[in-house]
C-alpha cells in the first residue's frame, strides 16, 4: 500500500522575512515524527554557476536555482512522504536570529496542535512537509507553487528586510561561504523581490496591501501586516491556517 501523500506547505516571502524561523518553530510545535522541512536554499547551483549581474553574483534570482532538481524532490515527497535520500541539507548550518516567541506560547500551541491530531485516523500516518524559500511564489514559478497544498506568504518592508539581511554574517553555500558585498540588498535582493512578487500586491507596490483577489485565485494565505515584525503573532496566524486545513481534512 503506497504511503499517504503528505500535506505539502510552501512558506515564502522576501529575504529576512522570517520564513526559516517560522518553519523551525512549526517543526517544534508539531510531533517530531510528523513534520519535516525542505529548504529552497538547498537547490542552489554550484558557486561557480551563480549568474553575475552588474559585476555581482546574484544569489536571489530564479537562474541561480536548480529547478529540475527541486521539482524532482517535490515529486518524490508527494509520492513517498519523505525527502529523497540524495538530498542532504546545508541550510540547517545557517543560523537564524532570535525569534522572541515565549516558551509558554510554544508549549500552548504544541498542546493545541496535539488536540487537533488526536483521534484523527487519517493523520496517524500522514506527515507534513514545509518547503521554505524566497522564490516559491514568484510570478514566474507557478509550476512550482501549484504543487503545494497550502501556501503561506510572509511579507516585510524594505526597511526591515534591509536591516535584518545586513545584520547577517553570511551563508554556507554548496561549495563554501557567501557574504553579501556592500549594497547587495539595494542592487540585487530588493529589486529581484519586487520584480518577482509585485503581482501579489495592490498597485504592484510591495509596500502596499496584498491584493486579496490575486492571492485568493492563487490560493496564497498572506500574512497580516500586524504580524510583520512580531513572530508570536505570525506563528499564531500560521498555526491557525494549518489548523483550518487539518480540521477539514
Amino acid at each position: 500500500m503506497p504511503p499517504t501523500p503528505p500535506l505539502l506547505i510552501g512558506i515564502s516571502g522576501p529575504s529576512s522575512s522570517g520564513k526559516t524561523t517560522l518553519s523551525r518553530l512549526l517543526r517544534d510545535i508539531f510531533p517530531p515524527s510528523k513534520l519535516f522541512i525542505l529548504h529552497l536554499d538547498d537547490f542552489y547551483l554550484t558557486d561557480a554557476e551563480i549568474p553575475i549581474k552588474n559585476g555581482i553574483q546574484d544569489w536571489d534570482c530564479i537562474e541561480s536555482l536548480n529547478l529540475p532538481e527541486l521539482k524532482m524532490a517535490l515529486q518524490h515527497i508527494k509520492e513517498h512522504g519523505k525527502s529523497p535520500g540524495w538530498l542532504v541539507s546545508k541550510e540547517d548550518q545557517n543560523s537564524v536570529g532570535e525569534h522572541g516567541v515565549p516558551e509558554a506560547e510554544i508549549n500552548r500551541l504544541r498542546d493545541e496542535v496535539g488536540t487537533w491530531l488526536e483521534g484523527r485516523t487519517e493523520w496517524e500516518s500522514r506527515r507534513i512537509c514545509i518547503v521554505d524559500g524566497f522564490l516559491l511564489f514568484s510570478e514566474f514559478m507557478e509550476d512550482i507553487w501549484s504543487l503545494f497544498d497550502v501556501k503561506i506568504f510572509l511579507r516585510t518592508s524594505y526597511a526591515t528586510a534591509k536591516r535584518r539581511r545586513e545584520a547577517r554574517t553570511g551563508y554556507v553555500t554548496l561549495e563554501g561561504f557567501w557574504e553579501d558585498p556592500p549594497g547587495y540588498v539595494d542592487k540585487i535582493v530588493w529589486p529581484n523581490y519586487v520584480q518577482d512578487h509585485k503581482f501579489l500586491f495592490k498597485n504592484n507596490d510591495v509596500e502596499d496591501e496584498l491584493d486579496e483577489e490575486v492571492c485568493g485565485t492563487a490560493g496564497i494565505n498572506g500574512m497580516p501586516k500586524a504580524a510583520e515584525e512580531n513572530m508570536t503573532k505570525c506563528l499564531n496566524w500560521a498555526v491557525a491556517v494549518l489548523g483550518n486545513v487539518i480540521k477539514k481534512s
